[in-house]
């Protein structure tokens, strides 16, 4: 992978809109706004979960905006989440992009009275479309390379 050097103004300002996109995703999981995060995607979205991500069938595929619901509500589940974005890649191709992000999300539930922590590995591939001026998730897959679970100090 090369590091660019010189950007014009447009791309610079898309590859802005694109990780704000990818934090607001983050920011929305974060604060169970499940409305906010499916305002984030096109109406005919490809949203495809792995658990594991060396498992050739997904765990689970969603098509269309409103299929995300329960997806996001299912966070409800967990007393406090944080999701914290790391390094991403991004290819511009007009109004359309594809991407790939690192995040590590972190649940923090309690079971049989004890505070546990969940930590996940999760790499985001993406493929964005730019309508009416903004950046959407066309299709996102969410790829969960590893998890740990201990109880948490807190």
């Amino acid at each position: 992978m090369s590091v660019r050097t010189a950007l014009s103004p447009q791309e610079a300002a898309d590859r802005l809109a694109i990780r704000e996109l990818v934090d607001a995703y983050a920011h929305c999981a974060d604060r169970r706004d499940a409305e906010g995060q499916m305002a984030l995607f096109t109406a005919d979205t490809h949203f495809v979960v792995f658990l594991d991500s060396r498992s050739a069938e997904p765990s689970q595929e969603l098509r269309g905006r409103e299929a995300l619901a329960p997806v996001f509500e299912n966070l409800n589940t967990y007393e406090s989440t944080t999701h914290f974005n790391g390094q991403s890649t991004v290819t511009l191709e007009g109004d359309r992009a594809t991407g790939e992000s690192y995040c590590l999300a972190h649940h923090l539930f309690t079971t049989e009275g004890r505070r546990m922590l969940m930590t996940a590995s999760i790499r985001y591939l993406d493929v964005f479309t730019k309508r009416d001026g903004a950046w959407l998730f066309a299709e996102r897959t969410l790829m969960v390379d590893w998890t740990e679970t201990r109880p948490s100090a807190a």
